[in-house]
C-alpha cells in the first residue's frame, strides 16, 4: 500500500523493483511473479478435477481439468470486459455461500447437533488437547504451505485499488479491510468446520466445506457447497490466466520479454501472451498423467506456488520508497 501511494503510476510489482532496485530486479521479479500465477492456475485446474469426482467418482481427473482449461481459454480470447463479468458472479457465489455456511455452522453448534456418526457439534472441539500439532512439526509445515497458497492473490487488492479515481482514499480502505475479511471468511469458516465435525473427522482428501455437510447427513447441501468450491477454483484459475497474459504484455512493453507478446488483438486482448501462458498451464496440468492422485498433484504444485509467493514478498520487503 505504501509503495503504491508513493507513486500511483505503479501498476505491477515489477514497477516497484525497477524504480527502487534497478532494471535487473524488475526483470527478475516480473518473471518470477508470472511463474507464480502460472503455477497457481495449474493448481486450481487440477483441483477442479477432484471436485468433479464428488458427483462422478469414476471420472478421470484429467478430463474436467483440461475441459475447464479449454473453456477459460476461449472466454479469455473474447474480450476484457467478460473477465470482470465472470469474476463478479464468481465472487458473489463465493461470498454468499461462505456466509450461509457460517450461519449454518452457528445453528448446528447452538443446537448441539449430533451427526449420524456420533459427533456432537461443540466449541469444545477447538480446545481438545490432542488438536494442538496432532501430526507434529511435519504436519504443521505441510499445512503452513497450504495456508500461504490460500493467500496468493491478496496483493492484487492494492494494485486494483490504485487504479481507482481516488487511490489515496480507496487504497487504505481496501487494505485495512483485509484482516476483517480473513477473520470472517477464513477463521470463521474454519471455526465452524472444527466445531461441527471435529478436526479428527476432516479428510485431507476432500474439501472440508463439503465434508462438514456430508458428515452431518445433508448430502444436498454438500453438493451445493461442492459446486461453490468448484466455481471458486474456476475463478482463481480464470484470474491466473487473465493475469499471466497481461504480465507478459507488460514485460514486453518494458523490453523484458519478446516484443511479440506486446501485440494486441482487435478486442484488445494480448493474444500471444495468452496463448503462451495457456500452453505453459497445459503442460503443467499434464502432471495428472504422472501423478493421478489429485491431492498429491495439488500439494506438489501448491508448494511451488507458496515458495514463489514467499520469494515475491521477500523482494517487496527489500523495497523502500
Amino acid at each position: 500500500g505504501e509503495l503504491l501511494l508513493a507513486n500511483t503510476n505503479f501498476k505491477t510489482f515489477a514497477d516497484f523493483a525497477t524504480a527502487y532496485l534497478g532494471p535487473w530486479a524488475g526483470f527478475f521479479l516480473g518473471w518470477s511473479y508470472w511463474c507464480n500465477w502460472i503455477i497457481t492456475a495449474i493448481a486450481d485446474v487440477i483441483v477442479i478435477g477432484g471436485y468433479m469426482q464428488f458427483w462422478y467418482p469414476d471420472l478421470p481427473v484429467w478430463i474436467p481439468a483440461f475441459t475447464s482449461l479449454a473453456i477459460l481459454t476461449i472466454l479469455n480470447f473474447v474480450a476484457v470486459r467478460l473477465f470482470g463479468e465472470l469474476e463478479f458472479w464468481f465472487s458473489l457465489i463465493k461470498i454468499t455461500a461462505i456466509i450461509l455456511f457460517i450461519l449454518a455452522g452457528i445453528y448446528l453448534i447452538s443446537t448441539g447437533f449430533t451427526s449420524p456418526n456420533g459427533v456432537k457439534a461443540s466449541m469444545s472441539h477447538l480446545f481438545e488437547t490432542e488438536s494442538m500439532f496432532p501430526y507434529g512439526v511435519t504436519g504443521f509445515l505441510a499445512g503452513f504451505q497450504i495456508a500461504i497458497f490460500a493467500f496468493v492473490g491478496i496483493e492484487l487488492v492494492g494494485t486494483t485499488a490504485a487504479e481507482t479515481k481516488d487511490p489515496h482514499k480507496s487504497l487504505p480502505k481496501a487494505i485495512n479491510s483485509i484482516p476483517l475479511r480473513i477473520l470472517l471468511f477464513y477463521v470463521g469458516a474454519l471455526v465452524c468446520i472444527i466445531a461441527v465435525t471435529s478436526w479428527a473427522k476432516v479428510s485431507p482428501e476432500k474439501s472440508p466445506f463439503v465434508e462438514m455437510f456430508t458428515l452431518v447427513g445433508l448430502p444436498i447441501a454438500a453438493g451445493l457447497i461442492n459446486f461453490v468450491v468448484a466455481t471458486s477454483a474456476l475463478s482463481s484459475a480464470n484470474s491466473g490466466i487473465f493475469a499471466t497474459s497481461r504480465m507478459l504484455y507488460g514485460l514486453a512493453l518494458d523490453n523484458d520479454a519478446p516484443k511479440s507478446f506486446s501485440k494486441l488483438s482487435k478486442r484488445k486482448v494480448p493474444i500471444r501472451g495468452l496463448v503462451f501462458s495457456m500452453a505453459c498451464v497445459t503442460v503443467g496440468t499434464s502432471i495428472l498423467f504422472i501423478v493421478p492422485n489429485v491431492m498429491t498433484a495439488f500439494t506438489i504444485i501448491s508448494a511451488l506456488t507458496s515458495i514463489l509467493c514467499i520469494f515475491t514478498f521477500m523482494w517487496l520487503c527489500c523495497i523502500k520508497p
